[in-house]
């Protein structure tokens, strides 16, 4: 019926004679016949009639289908290759341009606490589920085309089963802990006036000025409103592809993976940007989620308003570990 209704459809369109699909006396066409034109036609899908009870497999030609085959196989491609690459390539003239920023004046040997172990804990189960998320949704997108000829058929059809099986259920660690993030940061990443000023002097990466900043810079309070709204937009979406017509239609879904695909592609280019300042871009800056201490001149250099805010309720600096124990002997 669907190779039919296609041949009808072309000869209409084409001014040619209605073909015959039976030998003898050419058919007319019918009124499923007209119908069925007149669907695709107008963009809309083509139904036909079946005896089992899941009315979705009379579902003959979806047209939405191949525009969506299209934003994935071309749109996607080049908007993820795009953002991953260019922040890529931008990252790499900074650090030639800007180098390893330092701990101005050096380390002072003391330490104050930045997070807690619960904060420490909640960020790496955030982390370590995103990475895997963003390197099993990329295979999908690049994966034919990068990875295949590297590994081969088999190896990557391994790798894309267990890639799909941890994106599925690593969604969900991921979400909790968006909202774990959420309760415990909101309250030190509401926007003020001291983030406009950060800004205007360009955040201390561009020139050598150091604006004042509270716990969070608007830096990192941008990361994390992108993070939590961004990632309770790619969450919900995703469910909508994990659990296929629970929540919406065909359509739905082919809109809920555009969305899902469009904002995971651009988070992952954004945090790029914060893996790099949080570990190889600065020094110091790595410690803030390992041990959850940070030398006390890179807090005052970074977030002086927050240190004089903890100094105030006498929560001071410390020695680190080792030079207690040195003294110690």
């Amino acid at each position: 019926m669907k190779i039919r209704i296609l041949a009808l459809l072309a000869a209409l369109m084409m001014g040619a004679a209605i073909p015959a699909f039976a030998q003898g006396t050419p058919r007319e066409p019918s009124v499923a016949d007209e119908l069925a034109i007149q669907s695709l036609l107008t963009g809309n899908p083509v139904h036909g009639r079946i005896s089992i009870p899941d009315q979705r497999a009379a579902n003959l030609i979806q047209p939405q289908g191949r525009e969506w085959r299209a934003f994935h196989n071309v749109t996607l491609a080049w908007v993820g290759g795009i953002a991953v690459v260019g922040m890529l390539a931008l990252l790499t003239v900074f650090r030639m341009v800007k180098g390893r920023i330092p701990i101005e004046g050096g380390p002072a040997g003391r330490t104050i606490q930045r997070f807690n172990a619960f904060e420490r804990a909640n960020h790496w189960m955030v982390a370590s589920c995103f990475i895997i998320l963003a390197l099993s949704g990329l295979n999908l997108t690049f994966g034919r085309h990068v990875l295949l000829p590297v590994v081969g058929p088999e190896a990557f059809t391994e790798v894309s089963h267990w890639g799909k099986m941890a994106h599925n259920f690593l969604a969900f660690p991921f979400t909790l802990g968006l909202v774990f993030m959420l309760l415990l940061w909101i309250k030190d990443n509401i926007p003020n006036g001291t983030d406009i000023r950060w800004l205007k002097a360009g955040g201390g990466l561009v020139g050598n000025a150091h604006p004042d900043s509270g716990r969070f810079n608007a830096g990192q309070k941008g990361i994390f409103w992108i993070t939590v709204l961004g990632g309770a937009v790619v969450a919900v979406s995703g469910y909508m592809l994990v659990f296929p017509f629970f929540f919406t239609d065909i359509q739905g879904m082919q809109l809920s993976h555009i969305v899902h695909s469009i904002l995971s592609v651009l988070m992952i280019a954004v945090m790029l940007a914060h893996i790099y300042i949080g570990t190889v871009g600065m020094d110091g800056a790595v410690d803030a989620m390992t041990t959850g201490q940070v030398d006390l001149n890179w807090a005052k250099q970074h977030h002086n308003l927050w240190v004089e805010e903890e100094m105030a309720k006498g929560r001071g600096a410390v020695p680190p570990a080792s030079a207690k124990a040195a003294g110690a002997d």
